[in-house]
Protein backbone atom coordinates (compact mmCIF):
# COMPACT_ATOMS: atom_id res chain seq x y z
CA UNK A 1 0.00 0.00 0.00
CA UNK A 2 2.97 2.44 1.01
CA UNK A 3 4.92 1.68 -2.53
CA UNK A 4 1.48 2.18 -3.63
CA UNK A 5 0.61 5.32 -2.37
CA UNK A 6 4.04 6.66 -3.37
CA UNK A 7 4.00 5.56 -7.09
CA UNK A 8 0.85 8.16 -6.62
CA UNK A 9 2.25 10.75 -5.70
CA UNK A 10 5.03 11.08 -8.34
CA UNK A 11 2.31 11.54 -11.32
CA UNK A 12 3.00 14.68 -12.43
CA UNK A 13 0.36 17.06 -11.46
CA UNK A 14 -0.70 19.71 -14.60
CA UNK A 15 -1.14 22.73 -13.09
CA UNK A 16 -0.37 25.03 -9.72
CA UNK A 17 -1.82 25.82 -6.32
CA UNK A 18 -3.91 28.56 -6.55
CA UNK A 19 -5.33 30.91 -3.73
CA UNK A 20 -8.12 28.02 -2.76
CA UNK A 21 -10.72 30.33 -0.95
CA UNK A 22 -13.94 28.42 -0.53
CA UNK A 23 -17.36 28.78 0.64
CA UNK A 24 -20.33 27.05 1.71
CA UNK A 25 -22.83 27.41 -0.54
CA UNK A 26 -21.09 29.49 -3.29
CA UNK A 27 -21.41 27.37 -6.69
CA UNK A 28 -25.03 26.94 -6.12
CA UNK A 29 -25.56 28.59 -9.30
CA UNK A 30 -23.48 26.35 -11.42
CA UNK A 31 -24.52 22.97 -9.42
CA UNK A 32 -28.19 23.44 -10.37
CA UNK A 33 -27.30 24.12 -14.11
CA UNK A 34 -25.69 21.46 -14.08
CA UNK A 35 -27.86 18.83 -12.50
CA UNK A 36 -30.28 19.78 -15.31
CA UNK A 37 -27.70 19.47 -18.32
CA UNK A 38 -28.56 16.18 -20.64
CA UNK A 39 -24.63 15.21 -19.90
CA UNK A 40 -25.28 14.35 -16.74
CA UNK A 41 -28.75 13.47 -17.25
CA UNK A 42 -28.13 10.58 -20.07
CA UNK A 43 -24.78 9.30 -18.53
CA UNK A 44 -24.05 5.90 -18.55
CA UNK A 45 -21.70 6.40 -15.57
CA UNK A 46 -22.54 9.62 -14.03
CA UNK A 47 -18.96 10.44 -12.30
CA UNK A 48 -18.61 14.77 -11.92
CA UNK A 49 -15.16 15.90 -11.15
CA UNK A 50 -14.84 19.10 -9.39
CA UNK A 51 -11.41 20.22 -10.29
CA UNK A 52 -9.79 22.35 -7.87
CA UNK A 53 -11.92 22.71 -5.27
CA UNK A 54 -9.68 24.75 -2.70
CA UNK A 55 -9.32 24.83 1.01
CA UNK A 56 -12.53 23.06 1.67
CA UNK A 57 -14.48 20.09 0.43
CA UNK A 58 -17.43 21.52 1.08
CA UNK A 59 -18.12 22.28 -2.26
CA UNK A 60 -17.84 18.89 -3.87
CA UNK A 61 -19.71 17.59 -1.01
CA UNK A 62 -22.85 20.21 -1.76
CA UNK A 63 -22.28 19.13 -5.27
CA UNK A 64 -22.77 15.38 -5.29
CA UNK A 65 -26.24 16.46 -2.90
CA UNK A 66 -27.52 18.86 -5.35
CA UNK A 67 -26.77 16.08 -8.29
CA UNK A 68 -27.80 13.60 -6.42
CA UNK A 69 -31.81 15.22 -6.76
CA UNK A 70 -31.91 14.18 -10.52
CA UNK A 71 -29.26 11.56 -10.70
CA UNK A 72 -29.56 9.54 -7.44
CA UNK A 73 -26.04 7.46 -8.85
CA UNK A 74 -24.08 10.38 -9.09
CA UNK A 75 -20.40 10.44 -7.95
CA UNK A 76 -18.44 13.03 -7.09
CA UNK A 77 -14.38 13.27 -6.81
CA UNK A 78 -12.99 16.27 -5.38
CA UNK A 79 -9.36 16.65 -7.25
CA UNK A 80 -6.20 18.81 -5.79
CA UNK A 81 -3.13 19.39 -6.19
CA UNK A 82 -2.16 20.15 -2.36
CA UNK A 83 -1.83 17.26 -0.70
CA UNK A 84 -3.18 19.03 2.66
CA UNK A 85 -6.14 20.64 0.82
CA UNK A 86 -6.48 16.52 0.01
CA UNK A 87 -5.91 15.41 3.81
CA UNK A 88 -7.83 18.36 4.97
CA UNK A 89 -10.93 17.23 2.55
CA UNK A 90 -10.50 13.70 4.09
CA UNK A 91 -10.39 14.90 7.37
CA UNK A 92 -14.27 16.51 6.68
CA UNK A 93 -15.54 13.47 4.29
CA UNK A 94 -15.04 11.15 7.45
CA UNK A 95 -16.78 13.54 9.66
CA UNK A 96 -19.88 13.00 7.40
CA UNK A 97 -19.20 9.03 6.96
CA UNK A 98 -19.45 9.20 11.13
CA UNK A 99 -23.07 11.52 10.77
CA UNK A 100 -21.54 14.18 12.53
CA UNK A 101 -22.66 16.82 9.66
CA UNK A 102 -25.62 17.58 7.28
CA UNK A 103 -24.07 15.35 4.21
CA UNK A 104 -25.84 12.39 3.80
CA UNK A 105 -23.26 9.91 5.36
CA UNK A 106 -22.90 7.07 2.56
CA UNK A 107 -22.94 10.41 -0.09
CA UNK A 108 -20.44 8.72 -3.37
CA UNK A 109 -17.69 11.44 -3.23
CA UNK A 110 -14.27 11.18 -2.67
CA UNK A 111 -10.64 13.10 -3.29
CA UNK A 112 -8.08 12.50 -4.18
CA UNK A 113 -4.38 14.57 -5.85
CA UNK A 114 -5.17 15.70 -9.60
CA UNK A 115 -5.08 18.63 -11.23
CA UNK A 116 -5.64 19.61 -15.71
CA UNK A 117 -4.80 15.89 -16.03
CA UNK A 118 -7.86 14.32 -14.33
CA UNK A 119 -6.98 11.13 -12.69
CA UNK A 120 -9.27 9.26 -12.15
CA UNK A 121 -8.21 5.13 -10.55
CA UNK A 122 -9.43 2.77 -12.87
CA UNK A 123 -9.32 4.87 -16.17
CA UNK A 124 -12.97 5.95 -16.00
CA UNK A 125 -13.71 8.91 -17.50
CA UNK A 126 -16.08 11.68 -16.14
CA UNK A 127 -19.20 13.01 -17.68
CA UNK A 128 -18.51 16.69 -16.47
CA UNK A 129 -15.90 18.17 -15.33
CA UNK A 130 -16.23 21.58 -12.97
CA UNK A 131 -13.47 23.59 -12.89
CA UNK A 132 -14.61 26.78 -11.33
CA UNK A 133 -12.52 30.23 -10.19
CA UNK A 134 -9.24 27.61 -10.63
CA UNK A 135 -7.99 29.61 -13.95
CA UNK A 136 -8.91 32.96 -13.22
CA UNK A 137 -6.15 33.27 -11.40
CA UNK A 138 -3.82 31.98 -14.55
CA UNK A 139 -3.08 34.00 -17.37
CA UNK A 140 -4.88 33.97 -20.67
CA UNK A 141 -2.31 32.41 -22.48
CA UNK A 142 -2.74 29.45 -20.54
CA UNK A 143 -6.26 29.01 -20.80
CA UNK A 144 -6.55 26.87 -24.09
CA UNK A 145 -3.87 24.63 -23.26
CA UNK A 146 -5.77 23.66 -19.69
CA UNK A 147 -9.28 23.60 -21.63
CA UNK A 148 -7.59 20.99 -23.68
CA UNK A 149 -6.09 19.16 -20.90
CA UNK A 150 -9.27 18.66 -19.20
CA UNK A 151 -11.97 18.18 -21.77
CA UNK A 152 -9.64 14.79 -23.26
CA UNK A 153 -10.58 13.15 -20.05
CA UNK A 154 -14.19 13.94 -20.69
CA UNK A 155 -16.71 10.34 -21.74
CA UNK A 156 -18.54 10.65 -24.95
CA UNK A 157 -20.51 13.36 -24.74
CA UNK A 158 -19.30 14.83 -21.20
CA UNK A 159 -19.05 18.52 -20.45
CA UNK A 160 -16.44 20.64 -19.39
CA UNK A 161 -17.23 23.57 -17.68
CA UNK A 162 -15.00 26.81 -16.17
CA UNK A 163 -15.92 29.64 -14.62
CA UNK A 164 -15.82 32.41 -11.84
CA UNK A 165 -17.93 33.91 -9.44
CA UNK A 166 -17.93 36.21 -6.60
CA UNK A 167 -17.36 34.91 -2.62
CA UNK A 168 -21.00 35.12 -1.70
CA UNK A 169 -22.22 33.06 -5.21
CA UNK A 170 -24.12 35.83 -6.25
CA UNK A 171 -22.73 36.38 -9.27
CA UNK A 172 -21.29 33.78 -11.71
CA UNK A 173 -20.26 33.50 -15.30
CA UNK A 174 -19.29 30.18 -16.83
CA UNK A 175 -18.43 28.41 -20.42
CA UNK A 176 -19.21 25.20 -21.55
CA UNK A 177 -17.12 23.18 -23.66
CA UNK A 178 -17.80 19.82 -25.24
CA UNK A 179 -15.55 16.58 -25.22
CA UNK A 180 -13.83 18.65 -28.08
CA UNK A 181 -12.70 20.99 -25.71
CA UNK A 182 -14.55 23.20 -27.98
CA UNK A 183 -17.13 26.49 -26.02
CA UNK A 184 -20.62 26.03 -26.88
CA UNK A 185 -21.94 28.26 -24.87
CA UNK A 186 -21.25 31.51 -22.40
CA UNK A 187 -23.76 31.87 -19.73
CA UNK A 188 -24.34 34.81 -16.62
CA UNK A 189 -25.97 33.74 -13.58
CA UNK A 190 -26.95 36.81 -11.19
CA UNK A 191 -28.89 37.78 -7.75
CA UNK A 192 -31.73 39.72 -8.79
CA UNK A 193 -33.05 41.43 -6.16
CA UNK A 194 -31.07 44.34 -5.38
CA UNK A 195 -29.41 44.30 -9.00
CA UNK A 196 -28.15 48.18 -10.00
CA UNK A 197 -26.27 46.60 -13.21
CA UNK A 198 -25.96 43.38 -15.10
CA UNK A 199 -22.56 44.50 -16.24
CA UNK A 200 -21.48 44.20 -12.27
CA UNK A 201 -20.84 40.58 -14.03
CA UNK A 202 -17.55 41.65 -16.01
CA UNK A 203 -15.54 41.59 -12.83
CA UNK A 204 -16.44 38.25 -12.77
CA UNK A 205 -15.79 37.13 -16.41
CA UNK A 206 -13.85 33.75 -17.21
CA UNK A 207 -10.34 34.01 -17.58
CA UNK A 208 -10.82 34.00 -21.62
CA UNK A 209 -13.07 36.86 -21.19
CA UNK A 210 -12.02 39.14 -18.41
CA UNK A 211 -9.53 40.85 -20.80
CA UNK A 212 -12.11 41.17 -23.42
CA UNK A 213 -14.02 43.73 -21.64
CA UNK A 214 -13.25 46.35 -24.10
CA UNK A 215 -14.41 48.47 -26.83
CA UNK A 216 -14.54 46.44 -29.86
CA UNK A 217 -15.37 42.88 -28.52
CA UNK A 218 -18.41 40.79 -28.05
CA UNK A 219 -18.50 40.44 -24.74
CA UNK A 220 -18.37 44.48 -23.95
CA UNK A 221 -21.05 44.84 -26.51
CA UNK A 222 -23.41 42.46 -24.91
CA UNK A 223 -22.68 43.49 -21.24
CA UNK A 224 -23.43 47.37 -22.66
CA UNK A 225 -26.40 46.02 -24.53
CA UNK A 226 -27.69 43.96 -21.42
CA UNK A 227 -27.17 46.98 -19.30
CA UNK A 228 -28.97 49.20 -21.49
CA UNK A 229 -31.74 46.53 -21.74
CA UNK A 230 -32.36 46.36 -18.03
CA UNK A 231 -32.79 50.10 -17.58
CA UNK A 232 -35.27 50.36 -19.99
CA UNK A 233 -36.51 47.57 -18.32
CA UNK A 234 -37.19 49.77 -15.04
CA UNK A 235 -40.88 50.45 -15.52
CA UNK A 236 -41.43 46.80 -14.01
CA UNK A 237 -39.58 46.82 -11.39
CA UNK A 238 -42.89 46.97 -9.23
CA UNK A 239 -43.79 43.86 -10.45
CA UNK A 240 -40.34 42.31 -9.19
CA UNK A 241 -36.65 41.82 -10.31
CA UNK A 242 -37.48 38.94 -12.45
CA UNK A 243 -39.85 40.54 -14.48
CA UNK A 244 -38.03 43.07 -14.78
CA UNK A 245 -35.01 40.40 -16.00
CA UNK A 246 -37.53 38.65 -18.59
CA UNK A 247 -38.67 41.93 -20.38
CA UNK A 248 -35.08 42.71 -20.17
CA UNK A 249 -33.84 39.73 -22.01
CA UNK A 250 -37.06 39.32 -24.35
CA UNK A 251 -35.98 43.07 -25.58
CA UNK A 252 -32.38 41.89 -26.20
CA UNK A 253 -33.44 38.57 -28.17
CA UNK A 254 -35.33 41.02 -30.39
CA UNK A 255 -31.98 43.39 -31.05
CA UNK A 256 -30.36 40.33 -32.15
CA UNK A 257 -28.86 38.40 -29.69
CA UNK A 258 -29.39 34.64 -29.23
CA UNK A 259 -30.54 34.36 -25.81
CA UNK A 260 -31.27 30.73 -25.20
CA UNK A 261 -33.00 28.80 -22.15
CA UNK A 262 -36.21 31.29 -21.54
CA UNK A 263 -37.41 28.45 -18.68
CA UNK A 264 -33.84 29.72 -16.59
CA UNK A 265 -34.21 33.25 -17.11
CA UNK A 266 -36.04 33.21 -13.38
CA UNK A 267 -33.03 32.05 -12.09
CA UNK A 268 -31.45 35.31 -13.18
CA UNK A 269 -29.09 33.31 -15.84
CA UNK A 270 -28.73 34.64 -19.67
CA UNK A 271 -27.07 31.80 -21.92
CA UNK A 272 -26.02 32.41 -25.24
CA UNK A 273 -23.72 30.38 -27.84
CA UNK A 274 -20.01 31.02 -27.40
CA UNK A 275 -19.59 32.57 -30.85
CA UNK A 276 -21.93 35.68 -29.74
CA UNK A 277 -19.19 36.53 -26.94
CA UNK A 278 -16.20 34.56 -28.17
CA UNK A 279 -12.76 37.51 -28.87
CA UNK A 280 -12.28 38.66 -31.85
Amino acid sequence: MGSARSSAARVPRVGRITRGTTGTNRLRRIDRWIARHPSLRRADDPLVIDLGYGASGVTALELQARLARTRPDVEVRGLEIDPARVARADEQLAAVRAGLTSFAPDAKVSFGLGGFEVPVPGGRRPTVIRAFNVLRQYDEPEVAAAWTSMAARLAPGGLLVEGTCDELGRIATWIALDAAGTPVSFTVSLRLAGLEHPSVAAERLPKALIHRNVPGERVHALLDALDAEWERASAMSPFGPVERWRVALEALGRAGWPVRDRSRWRLGELTLPWEAVAPL
